[in-house]
């Protein structure tokens, strides 16, 4: 028998390793069956290339619960370590690289949760374990090994009696740790690390029914068996050729990634690159509604099958964020602290070649099936429009398959779009207006009188519509956008031709003198226009510029500083030659507070405006006129 002392100078290490190396104490599962999978791969590998002359088989990893002795059990069929292995690997080098670690990062260590690169992922044990015991043989014809270490630099080494190949660690867990021995527990454990891991991990055993084989007689009952519960998948999607697998391969995989997500996803994105890192994956675009609430089920990023956290800010450029599935690299450090990855030049790489591939994948959707592309747009086009916002790259190929789709339901790109205006919504200025509206029903007067002049609207209605437009026009020359209620129709693309008042002005300046004093000053700006005698009287409207910067800052950055405490100011846009204007003109002061009362409160309500108190009052002075 040998008993020493871990080579270590820190006598305390155990304590450390408890409160520093990991802020998550569930890590320690994760880490133990990563060793026994590299163990098992490794195994492979050797056996492959003739280097161990014994028989790979179909190993498995099995984690056991003793409830009863308060003990937790991982054994692999692995390569095993002997004696004077386990003397160096879990004696020497690991100790060597936790002092190190902790040297480096006893301030910072708790927030790191730096791991696999110091070898330390065994130590993990002992945050809760109060003994950790291997028992382990090697593929070599050498004797079993049995270390024993109670959490203090004191280990044994004996000899041990065990003959099948492989290594089984033993945690005996302490008493504030007592949870890791619940049953739920260890498989939600295993569920959320090891769901895909590439050996397969027997946690128990299930029953299973064996059919019953055709032509037996009625009475024959079907036969259950006890079987191994295998908790993973080994072989999940991402790691197959995209030419292996059927859009229904792609949506079982998506639910079994998210066994609570009830709806299909609307298309996925396979990404396969080994240069110049690797980087396997599959991402999803669930459907997705105009608000930009985070997701629940993020994007799960991966190391070689071992999962690694669901945060991928900065791996995934932020737009993509809303979209689900998983990424796998082993380029990736696992666990490391966030300022380091965003630091990391291959991170940046991974980052820019997710954006080129998802472009990439819209672009061919587009070309091969614009119908179907033209029906998920409104699922998708918050992800694409955020992205245009935020990512230069995206923005350049963003032309290819960015749609504007109009209130009649026609898609068109931005190319298509100027092709088909040009001829009737360009301005005696030489400028090319593109009406929008962002709600068709509570806009719908100003979209009619739109298409009475046989302008074509577009509806652009998810919330960061203002910041889009204002980059379109910043980047296209002689084009504008106009909310259809932002100034009346002629006003907004204006043509040669002006119209002639009736009235003079006189008449006029009388009239706007009339309409003020009745009309609030602090919300509306009376503006008089010679418009077609058919046109509405009284018409609200809200200034473009104005608006715009109002959302702008409502949504977030790009507006002026403090607009969005502004109070909404409107224009009301009377027609001097409409018979209403002519009437006010000629009543009494009485008549016409009351005339001008009643076509102010219409223009409201049929820009929505009027509410409360003010439409009670209206409806009820609107019955008495029907007395």
């Amino acid at each position: 028998m040998a008993s020493g002392k871990i080579n270590v100078s820190v006598e305390n290490i155990f304590p450390l390793i408890k409160k520093f190396l990991y802020s998550d104490h569930e890590i320690f599962l994760r880490e133990l069956v990563s060793n026994a999978t590299d163990a098992t791969l490794k195994l492979k590998h050797l056996t492959s290339i003739g280097e161990a002359k014994v028989e790979y088989g179909n190993p498995i990893i099995e984690v056991k619960i003793d409830k009863e002795g308060k003990k937790l059990h991982i054994i692999d069929q692995g390569l095993g370590m002997t004696a004077d292995e386990v003397e160096k690997y879990i004696n020497q080098v690991a100790f060597s690289g936790a002092e190190e670690f902790l040297e480096k990062y006893k301030d910072s260590a708790k927030d790191s949760g730096i791991i696999g690169h110091f070898g330390l992922g065994f130590y993990s044990a002992f945050m809760v374990a109060e003994k950790v015991e291997i028992i382990t043989k090697s593929f070599k014809d050498e004797p079993a090994a049995h270390w024993t270490c109670d959490g203090s630099p004191e280990f044994t080494l004996v000899p041990h009696d065990k003959t099948e190949r492989g290594s089984e660690i033993i945690l005996h867990i302490a008493e504030d740790s007592l949870e890791f021995l619940e049953e739920y527990k260890i498989r939600e454990l295993l569920t959320k690390y090891n769901k895909f891991m590439p050996v397969p991990i027997k946690f128990g055993t299930r029953k299973e029914i064996i059919p019953v084989p055709e032509g037996a007689a009625e009475d024959v009952k079907p036969e259950e068996i006890e079987v191994d519960n295998i908790i993973n998948n080994p072989n999940p999607a991402w790691t197959k050729q995209p030419v292996d697998l059927t859009d229904e391969d792609y949506k079982k995989f998506y639910h079994e990634l998210y066994p609570m997500q009830f709806e299909e996803p609307l298309f996925n994105i396979h990404l396969n690159v080994d240069y110049p890192f690797n980087l396997t994956g599959i991402l999803y675009f669930p459907k997705m509604g105009a608000d930009l609430q985070l997701q629940k089920d993020k994007i799960q990023l991966y190391q070689n099958q071992v999962y690694v956290t669901d945060n991928v800010e900065g791996i995934v450029p932020e737009f993509l964020g809303m979209l689900k599935g998983v990424i796998d690299s082993p380029d990736i450090p696992l666990n490391v602290s966030r300022s380091y990855l965003q630091a990391d030049g291959n991170v940046k790489k991974i980052s820019n070649y997710i954006t080129r591939k998802v472009a990439d994948k819209l672009k061919s959707l587009f070309n091969e099936n614009r119908e179907d592309f033209e029906q998920k747009w409104n699922d998708i086009k918050i992800v694409l429009e955020y992205g245009m916002l935020s990512e230069p790259k995206f923005y350049e190929k963003a032309g290819d398959f960015v749609l504007y789709p109009t209130t009649e339901d026609k898609y068109y790109t931005l190319a298509e779009l100027k092709e088909n205006l040009k001829d009737n919504q360009t301005d005696k200025n030489g400028k090319l207006v593109v009406l929008y509206a962002s709600n068709k029903d509570a806009q719908h007067s100003y979209i009619d009188i739109a298409k009475e002049k046989g302008y074509q609207v577009l509806l652009l209605d998810s919330p960061i519509v203002s910041h889009l437009i204002q980059k379109l026009e910043a980047d296209n020359e002689n084009l504008t956008f106009a909310r259809v209620d932002a100034d009346h129709i002629d006003k907004l693309i204006q043509k040669e031709e002006e119209t002639i008042s009736k009235l003079s002005d006189d008449e006029k300046e009388k009239l706007k003198t009339s309409i003020e004093t009745v009309v609030p000053k602090e919300n509306y700006t009376v503006q008089l226009e010679n418009l077609d005698s058919n046109a509405s009287p009284f018409i609200i409207t809200q200034p473009e510029f104005m608006r715009r910067m109002k959302e702008m800052s409502a949504s977030g950055g790009g507006g002026m500083f403090g607009m969005g405490n502004f109070p909404d100011m409107y224009n009301l846009v009377v027609n001097t030659n409409s018979e209403l204007a002519t009437t006010i003109l000629n009543s009494q002061e009485d008549a016409q507070k009351d005339l001008v009362k009643q076509a102010l409160d219409l223009a409201k309500l049929s820009q929505g405006l009027l509410k409360g108190e003010e439409l009670t009052a209206f409806v009820k002075r609107s019955f008495e006129t029907l007395k």
